[in-house]
């Protein structure tokens, strides 16, 4: 997916926006960049992050960014931040962003005289395609809205300018935006978790569509938001880090209340609750509360070097490190019947090797509970996975083997509890050699939550969603 993180300060901000960038490297493995500002002079460092961490590319640079304004950006797509020299004046820009229809927004400028120079694998850079489509505009805002009104997908972006900051959400809030405040700075930020070691107070909540203009002194409105919100409710099951709140919601709080609501209504018998960590260890404790049985740690995440594996271009690459950075406890899977809570399944090959190991290691039997429904669909909005066609996601598979037509009764298939869910299910379940397996209802997902479901974007799941 990507994140981003901008500062602008009454000093020197070159620390905090290495570490505040560093703090969204969860949301991606590609590319990290960062940009400053200083008496006229942009500055941008981009490396490659598929064999590195964030910050040890950075580290030895860290005294070239000089300035009191910069933005940086951790991107699962291209080379960022882009610099543009244009009529609205010199900015840098980092985006979050998924655009559907590139070739043709490419066409339209390329036919109308524009050209592009930073091309990445060949192909274009999205993030220079959005700075050619700002610089259409008479205003900033109104370049913006230009954004917001050709690109197929989603949108939210941080500009810096020679002057201040300028932070705009995605048109219908798919992706966040958090404003944090110390004295004399302003900070914008994909995680707000990265604010309290840097002293930031989280100040404001960017809503869909809005644009907001940071100086060190103050946040100035550009752009009020608009009505509607179609969040990625994925935030909270997999990607967001469980101390972040979106939208006045804390991640860890959604991840523990869908686990106790699913185990007050699940019937299994069991030693204990384990969790897939890391994402799957809010779910697994509230699963043990509900069901009033001990929560073990059965497997735990090798962290010093192994990093995430959701997002790596190579499914080779994902299962290794899927498989590396999960080691099970032998001594404490031995004859038990264990209830394991996990995020999601995506294709389902990362967790069939995983059951595999825990079957090797003793235990008697595997019970899966996912913290959201099966997923049916390619999200077009976010790049929260690798996936690029629907038939990757191991849920249409299955419909496929049990109908002929990978696209026949999707809404049917996505009715927790019908016919046909209760025979995708017990499929995937053999395919994956699980004792039982139980996926969270939309419904009760969207209740965990606790925004109205208008505002709660479930594509992925059920093929719902505003346009």
């Amino acid at each position: 997916m990507g994140g981003f993180f901008g500062t602008i300060s009454t000093s020197a901000c070159a620390t905090d926006l290495f570490y505040g960038t560093d703090y969204n490297s969860h949301l991606g493995t590609r590319r990290g960049g960062m940009a400053t500002y200083n008496d006229g002079i942009f500055r941008r460092s981009i490396h490659n992050l598929e064999n590195s961490y964030f910050r040890t590319r950075f580290e030895g640079e860290l005294d070239k960014f000089e300035g009191n304004s910069g933005i940086g950006i951790i991107s699962d797509t291209d080379p960022q931040p882009i610099f543009i020299n244009s009529h609205l004046g010199k900015f840098a820009l980092v985006t979050v962003a998924k655009v559907n229809n590139l070739d043709e927004l490419e066409k339209e400028l390329l036919d109308n005289g524009a050209h592009f120079t930073e091309l990445s694998s060949g192909q274009t850079n999205q993030t220079e395609l959005i700075a050619l489509l700002i610089a259409q505009g008479n205003s900033f805002v109104e370049g913006i809205e230009n954004v917001y009104e050709k690109v197929k997908g989603s949108c939210s972006m941080l500009i810096l300018t020679e002057n201040s900051i300028i932070a705009a959400r995605d048109k219908l809030g798919r992706t966040p935006i958090l404003i944090g405040k110390k004295d004399g700075a302003f900070a914008a930020s994909s995680e707000p978790c990265s604010f309290p070691n840097l002293e930031f107070e989280l100040f404001y909540n960017v809503g869909p569509g809005e644009i907001v203009e940071l100086t060190p002194y103050k946040m100035t409105p550009l752009r009020a938001p608009n009505k509607k919100m179609q969040v990625c409710s994925f935030l909270w099951v997999y990607y967001g880090y469980p101390v972040s709140d979106y939208e006045g919601v804390n991640v860890d709080a959604v991840r523990y209340a869908t686990g106790k609501a699913m185990a007050q209504k699940d019937d299994v018998d069991a030693d204990y609750v384990a969790a897939i960590p890391d994402s799957g260890i809010g779910m697994g404790l509230g699963y043990a509360e509900g069901k009033g049985i001990p929560y073990r740690r059965a497997i735990i995440k090798y962290t010093p070097t192994w990093p995430r594996s959701f997002t790596p271009a190579n499914q080779q690459v994902r299962d290794l490190v899927a498989k590396m950075k999960l080691i099970p406890n032998r001594q404490l899977l031995r004859d038990k019947k264990v209830i394991f809570c996990d995020d999601s399944i995506v294709r389902g090959t990362q967790l069939r090797d995983n059951v595999n190991i825990l079957y090797g290691y003793g235990a008697e039997e595997v019970h899966m509970r996912l913290g959201c429904p099966p997923i049916l669909h390619a999200c077009p909005f976010v790049g929260f996975s690798a996936s690029k066609s629907a038939l990757e996601l191991i849920a249409r598979r299955m419909v496929k083997e049990l109908e002929g037509d990978d696209s026949k009764d999707l809404d049917l298939y996505a009715t927790t509890g019908s016919e046909q869910y209760n025979a995708m299910v017990d499929r995937i379940r053999q395919r994956l050699n699980i004792t039982t397996l139980k996926f969270n209802s939309v419904e009760d997902l969207i209740k965990a939550i606790g925004l109205p479901k208008e505002c709660i974007c479930t594509h992925c799941y059920n093929g719902t969603s505003y346009f």
